[in-house]
Parts: structure tokens; sequence; C-alpha cells
């Protein structure tokens, strides 16, 4: 029997067919080193199901499922695959839900600036402690980075929270997607809402909006390995799916290092993920190209397999990403925006 396993891997920016807007986003006082293109993404396997014994950091009402490093030996081990990545020991990191820091401690021990964005009130004190011995070198903001900017909800406070609010009080200014120094993301995906927290990252990454209205951002995420799997799945896979295709299209892919799910600590949450009767475009594997294209109204199918030069009794599955990226460039020029790839009720959807 195999070992459940977390995966840490890298999207360095590709091509994209929406248009994005500009700015790789970075503390006013860092300098720009590294340069590279568009988006990266690194993401990561989601820890196993298990508890270790709890210190007294833990929380007591566990109302999510929320997994935290809590081996000084496996955050050491990050932070040099992310110097050896990145080269510029003063960069600033955005850190996901750190829990007790033990990365974020190992992460200030490296020089590097962080930022915790932790979204449970428990953790607080004990970062803010952290934050009065390393002299501005980490800020603390009680907010969840997955929740960033909800787009079916009213009134907005914490841990919910607007990219616009965070980054003006922060002071993380938009550069020009020119700029190589792409905001560096650190943390671990929720293992309950995976699919759906990758959906709006790329309807965020294709519309430049939320975090990617300040420009190129890099995410260093751990994501459950059957997940990543699907990411860099191609069309003799069966895996292969549209967000392997958005994916590979929008970013450069990288694996950085895999970790079994023992090395994390995991706090389940009651209750299950709702199944939704909601639909994605794309997702029936035996459907043919004219019938995708046909249910995108008021798409003119007609006329886009002309354009693209493709047969629409072909199979969806028979489309490399490079073909799916002039597919999407030829419906964006019949439509006015990217509408069609992911609308608001996503956020209640678990894909």
């Amino acid at each position: 029997m195999s070992v459940p396993r977390l995966m840490l891997s890298s999207l360095a920016g590709a091509g994209r067919f929406c248009v994005l807007g500009s700015g790789a986003a970075r503390w006013k006082s860092v300098r720009a080193r590294n340069r590279r293109a568009l988006s990266d993404l690194h993401p990561q396997l989601s820890p196993s199901q298990g508890f270790r014994d709890s210190p007294s950091w833990l929380p007591k009402n566990r109302s999510e499922p929320r997994s935290y490093i809590t081996n000084p030996k496996l955050a050491t081990t990050l932070v040099q695959i992310l110097q050896k990545e990145n080269r510029n020991c003063h960069q600033l990191f955005l850190e996901c839900n750190p829990g007790p820091g033990i990365l974020t401690q190992a992460l200030l021990e490296s020089q590097a600036k962080v930022i915790a964005l932790e979204c449970n009130r428990t953790f607080l004190p004990h970062l803010q402690s952290l934050r009065k011995k390393v002299n501005r070198k980490l800020e603390v903001v009680h907010c969840d980075f997955f929740k960033l900017d909800p787009r079916n909800s009213g009134i907005v406070k914490p841990p919910i929270m607007l990219s616009e609010t965070l980054f003006q009080n922060l002071g993380i200014e938009a550069l020009p997607w020119s700029e190589d120094n792409p905001l560096r993301v650190v943390g671990i995906f929720p293992a309950k809402n995976e699919k759906k927290i990758l959906w709006k990252l790329l309807y965020d990454l294709y519309s430049s909006t939320s975090i990617y209205s300040y420009g190129r951002v890099q995410l260093n995420m751990f994501i459950a390995e059957k997940e990543y799997e699907k990411l860099v799945a191609d069309p003799q896979n069966n895996l292969y799916q549209p967000l392997s295709v958005l994916w590979q299209v929008a970013c450069e892919i990288k694996l950085l290092h895999v970790e079994p799910w023992s090395s994390f600590s995991v706090y389940n949450q009651v209750g299950g993920p709702k199944k939704s009767k909601n639909k994605q475009c794309f997702m029936k594997r035996q459907a043919t190209l004219m019938d995708h294209l046909q249910s995108l109204s008021p798409v003119n199918a007609v006329a886009i397999l002309k354009e693209i030069e493709k047969d629409g009794d072909m199979k969806i599955t028979d489309l490399y990403p490079e073909d799916f990226k002039l597919l999407f460039e030829t419906i964006e020029s019949f439509r006015e925006s990217c509408r069609w790839l992911f609308d608001d009720c996503i956020e209640d959807i678990i894909l």
C-alpha cells in the first residue's frame, strides 16, 4: 500500500488568453530579483488524517479542517528549497494560515520578510509574540488567504477580507507584469476545498482580479497528490480535464518536493463537502467539441471551429493544452470577457 503524500510544485508563467492586468506585487522596501515571466504556482499534497499530541496552541474549536507544518526539520527543508528557487534572502512571503508558526520562524531565520495571514484567532497571540522578537520582519493579519475577495457576500469582516484593503494596509504596491519579481505565497491548500480554490485562482489569474490585479504571483502550496497529477495530466491520462488545460496554459508547473502526510498535523471538521448539481463547461470527456461549444451560448460554434480549423466531431480528449489555448483565445475574440470560465456561484460549489 502506498503512503499518502503531499507534493510541493511550481507553476511558472507561460501564455495567456485573457487580458491580464499589470503588476508583480511586492513590499516597497523589497528589491526586485530573480526575474521570470507571468504567474507561478507551487502546489503540494495535503496532510494525512490524524492527530499528534496536542500542544497548548492547538485550536479548541475546529470549524474547518486545517493542516499545519509542525516539524522543524520539514520547515528547514522547505526554506532551503524556496531559497534555491528564489535566491533572494530578503524576499517577501505571504504565508497562509501558519498556525503555530514553525515555517514562519524558519523563513524569518533565513532573512526573509513574512506576512502571516492567519484565520484562526487561537494562533494570533503566539504569532504576535513572535513578531515582537524579529523587528518588523513579520506582519500578522487576521485573515484567510483562501477567502479573499468573496463574490457572494455582503459585509466583509475577518477572517474574510478584500485584497485591496489588505495590500494597501501592508504597503504592497502593484508593479508592471514585465517586472519579474512575483509576490510569493506559501501554504497548504485546505483539503476540503482544493478544487474550488484552484478554480477561483484560475478565474482571478485570467481576469486579473483579486491578488492578480497587483501583478504576477508565485504560489508555493502543498496540494493533494491526485490533484497535482490532474494539473500535469496530458490527453493520454484519464485525469486530463479542464483544470489540467487551464493551469498548463497559464503556468509552467514544477514539482519541488514530496512529503508524506505524517509530517503534518491535521485538524478535522465535522461534516463533509456538499455535492454540487452545477456543471462546468468542457467537463464531459466523451462529448464532442461542437457539443461543448454550443453549450456556451451565445458563442458561434461554427465560426469558432472554422477559425481554429478543427472538426466539431472531435472529442475534447483529443486536444492538447496548446489547442485549448488557441480555442479559448478565439472564443474571447467573439465575446466581451472570460465570464464563461468561472461564475460567481462557484463560491458555493465543491467541484
